[in-house]
């Protein structure tokens, strides 16, 4: 089962409680108030990777720790539930670079992502690169519509199996993604389709070099 990016940044369109939910889980992050953010995340851990819905930083639970030198145990606790390491803020900002900006050193060690697969950051920001190109093609228009964040690459690192989807609302179906060569040769196979448009299927691969598009027509 893929791992989901959900790229939604602003709460319109989105049913009250859910975005009430995500409120609460910036709130208590913000706060540092713990078990809070655990009763939230304990009803949907897919959120632990949440930032606020109309935010202007990205923090998510984890930047949040790291912010405010969390004690160790919850942020064992926010790993064992899925928090991403690599994940950047809106500046740029991986948990682990908070924590070393405001000198929270017990953090250093535990906050280093710990990635599962190798590639060269230059490569994979050339992919990634390549990859938003290939998204934006397809689902431009819902992408500003609904302001999405597109996915970052650097999380499938962390993951043991690193495949991933990106729904687009409005697409009644989105982007499916993993990457099947890592090192320096990492190349990403992306399927992408809209389910109430019969034969709108896609299959491209991406490498360092560019996206090319393999297949087309199916769904």
């Amino acid at each position: 089962m893929s791992v989901t990016w959900d790229g939604v940044t602003t709460a319109d369109a989105l049913k009250a409680n859910y975005v009430a939910a995500r409120h609460a889980l910036a709130d208590a992050a913000r706060d540092f108030k713990w078990d809070d953010v655990f009763a939230v995340l304990d009803q949907n851990w897919a959120r632990v990777n949440a930032w606020r819905l109309d935010g202007k930083s990205w923090y998510t639970p984890l930047h949040q720790a790291a912010y405010g030198n969390a004690p160790l145990l919850m942020v064992e606790q926010l790993l064992a539930r899925g928090a991403w390491r690599s994940l950047p803020t809106a500046t740029g900002e991986r948990p682990v670079d908070i924590a070393r900006r405001k000198g929270h050193t017990k953090l250093y060690g535990i906050l280093q992502p710990d990635y599962k697969h190798d590639v060269p950051p230059e490569v994979l920001a050339k992919v990634q690169t390549h990859f938003h190109t290939m998204v934006r093609e397809r689902a431009s228009q819902l992408i500003e519509k609904y302001m999405l964040r597109l996915p970052e690459l650097s999380v499938m690192l962390e993951l043991q199996s690193p495949d991933m989807s990106f729904p687009v609302p409005g697409m009644y179906g989105g982007f499916y993604y993993r990457l099947v060569a890592p090192g320096a040769e990492a190349k990403l196979v992306c399927e992408s389709w809209s389910r109430v448009v019969g034969g709108s299927g896609q299959r491209h691969e991406i490498t360092a070099d560019g996206c090319t598009l393999v297949a087309e027509g199916f769904v």
